[in-house]
């Protein structure tokens, strides 16, 4: 048959056409089993990266992992044995362990603050930034939590530690703790991902991590702020930084404090006098500070209360300045908190007219919910340039690591339900109520009656069960529109805790309006997120609830009752706020974290010994 023929049959037969087309389209329709249907996302990595993969010569203890193998086994979502993810964070914190507490670093030095578990957008920050071969850099803390490719970043970051010790440097965040990560998402990803001996050898190496750089003796940078019980550089130094940071103290006003709001207009007084500032615990007081009103001092408007994390302390520009002023030092860079635009310089100090404090945040889309750019800050031949770069495509999770069938199990069970509603509601209530006239003797008419109210019984609960799954579901929907602000609550939980359902239901509606500027997303998304900048409450471990510490709690608390120690903490607190010196904000903010934690101590015992007498 020639070609004229064919478009001649084809032409003349528009009935084998269409069916040749239906064909068609039903064999188009049918996917393999056995085949990668969508071709355009490549497939994850099956093996897991082994030592002799990763390392040329794994027998030398002084080999080094290939960085270009590593980063694209990690970029597929592939993973590593637990033998070379070991050896990468263990050689990484062996390195770490032998830098100084606060480091002294030079120029030309690339800054970076929070990645937080973002692994995409911190390749692209290399992008912009430079290769690590040629260009060095000071991470200022926050790799994990919140982000979904937290022990990603440690193992690429470490395995750049390694190669590069001495332009590559790690300071610690506040997330670089055992207490977060516990209450955020990296504890959770390592047993998803891994195990748990590779989360505790990731905590092991966070102790390991630095807590401040000295940049050309000009510039202190940090992740959180600076502290009233910090008064020179050298009291940085002679930190303990190898322990799990305390929940007040410098170790943790360096990790956790803010600037405060109305930083830039605060009109104070801009070149206080340098004094050395009393840190010393409650109980280590003598009774005549206890009693006696501290008297005014240049420092009482220093440091407020941080109300916005629940510990530590914000710093005002005057406390800044004098810190600046006493270390004969420039400006401090901080982290900490995320920016709209990546980056923001606030008030100039009076003495140089250089920006008394700058914050840099390089994790762009912070949470997929915030629309924020990132930066990154360049400080070379005394000029600093920023430079801003937008988030990067990345794999998608369920929030907080939830697998896919608990997540569709409210959409299922609303299908379900609604379907048995079909089913029961194929007679009307009218119809039910009709009497049927062939049914004579009273005994078989009331038997009738009672299986209808039965069959009514049935539907009305069957509908409460199908108005459940359908909030279930609203719910499970609430929680893909939010992203990485999602409560720390399973939907079960969310639908028993009516307050966060509600403000969950209205941030979900807003991140969905599609009309709204960034600037509105971004506000939206802080406000919602602002319970998770929190410190969370302390968790009671199984050691807590051992004879010893229940001894030792009672010998050392302050009062008999909660309501004593509330009271005691209330007149401690006026006290202070008249006297207003930064001495009394360290003595009531220890005071109370010492009552609190007696307070729930106390309330663990009486647990203890109910739990005692019913197993008696």
């Amino acid at each position: 048959m020639t070609s004229s023929d064919t478009i001649s049959d084809a032409s003349s037969s528009p009935s084998s056409s269409s069916a040749s087309t239906a064909a068609t389209a039903t064999k188009t329709s049918n996917y393999s089993t056995k085949e990668r249907n969508c071709q355009t996302v490549r497939i994850p990595p099956i093996h897991r990266l082994a030592i002799d993969d990763i390392y040329h010569n794994s027998t030398d203890p002084d080999d080094k992992p290939d960085l270009d193998i590593l980063k694209e086994h990690l970029l597929l979502e592939g993973r590593l044995t637990e033998q070379a993810a070991l050896r990468i964070i263990e050689t990484g914190a062996a390195i770490l362990r032998d830098e100084d507490t606060m480091l002294t670093v030079t120029a030309p030095l690339t800054i970076c603050g929070d990645i937080h578990g973002q692994l995409y957008d911190l390749f692209k920050l290399f992008d912009v930034g430079g290769s690590p071969a040629t260009t060095s850099y000071l991470f200022l803390g926050d790799y994990v939590d919140r982000g979904y490719f937290g022990i990603e970043c440690v193992l690429y970051l470490w395995a750049l530690k390694i190669h590069y010790p001495d332009t590559f440097f790690l300071l610690r965040g506040n997330h670089e703790c055992r207490h977060l990560t516990e209450y955020f998402t990296f504890k959770q990803e390592c047993l998803v991902k891994y195990t748990e001996d590779i989360y505790d050898a990731c905590m092991l190496a966070f102790d390991c991590l630095p807590i401040a750089a000295l940049m050309n003796k000009q510039f202190l940078c940090v992740h959180g702020g600076i502290s009233p019980e910090i008064s020179t550089l050298d009291d940085i130094r002679q930190l303990d930084r190898f322990q799990e940071p305390p929940p007040y103290g410098a170790l943790c006003d360096l990790l956790w404090s803010d600037p405060v709001q109305d930083y830039d207009s605060d009109k104070d007084n801009t070149s206080p006098i340098p004094q050395r500032r009393s840190s010393l615990p409650l109980d280590d007081l003598p009774p005549s500070l206890m009693t006696q009103p501290a008297l005014p001092s240049p420092n009482e408007h220093l440091y407020l209360h941080n109300t916005t994390r629940g510990c530590s302390y914000f710093y005002t520009y005057a406390a800044v300045n004098e810190f600046l002023v006493r270390n004969e030092i420039l400006s401090i860079i901080r982290a900490h908190e995320a920016q709209d635009v990546g980056y923001r310089m606030y008030r100039k100090s009076a003495e140089t007219g250089f920006p008394s404090l700058i914050t840099i945040f390089s994790a762009p889309n912070y949470l997929d919910a915030y629309h924020n750019k990132a930066a990154i800050m360049k400080y070379e031949n005394n000029v600093l340039n920023i430079r801003q770069f937008n988030s990067s495509p990345h794999p998608y999770w369920l929030p907080n690591f939830m697998d896919v069938f608990s997540w569709s199990l409210p959409f299922v069970g609303e299908k379900v339900t609604g379907a048995l509603l079909c089913i029961l509601n194929i007679c009307t209530d009218e119809e039910l109520a009709e009497p049927d006239e062939q049914i004579n003797s009273l005994i078989q008419r009331n038997n009738r009656e009672l299986r209808k109210e039965q069959l009514r019984i049935k539907i009305r609960a069957l509908a409460k069960i199908a108005k459940t799954y359908k909030t279930l579901r609203e719910m499970s929907e609430n929680i893909l529109a939010l992203r990485g602000l999602t409560p720390l609550l399973n939907p079960t939980e969310l639908l028993n805790n009516p307050e966060v359902k509600t403000e969950t239901d209205v941030a979900a509606s807003i991140l969905r309006d599609a009309t709204i500027s960034t600037e509105e997303r971004f506000s939206t998304a802080k406000v919602f997120d602002q319970v998770n900048e929190r410190m969370p409450p302390p968790k009671l471990s199984r050691s807590v609830t051992t004879p010893v510490t229940i001894e030792r709690t009672k010998q050392s608390s302050i009062s008999d009752s909660p309501l004593q120690s509330m009271s005691t903490r209330k007149d401690l607190s006026s006290k202070v706020l008249i006297s207003g010196t930064t001495q009394g904000l360290v003595k009531m903010r220890r005071a109370s974290f010492a009552s609190s934690s007696v307070v729930q101590m106390n309330n663990t015992t009486t647990t203890v010994k109910s739990y005692s007498k019913l197993r008696k």
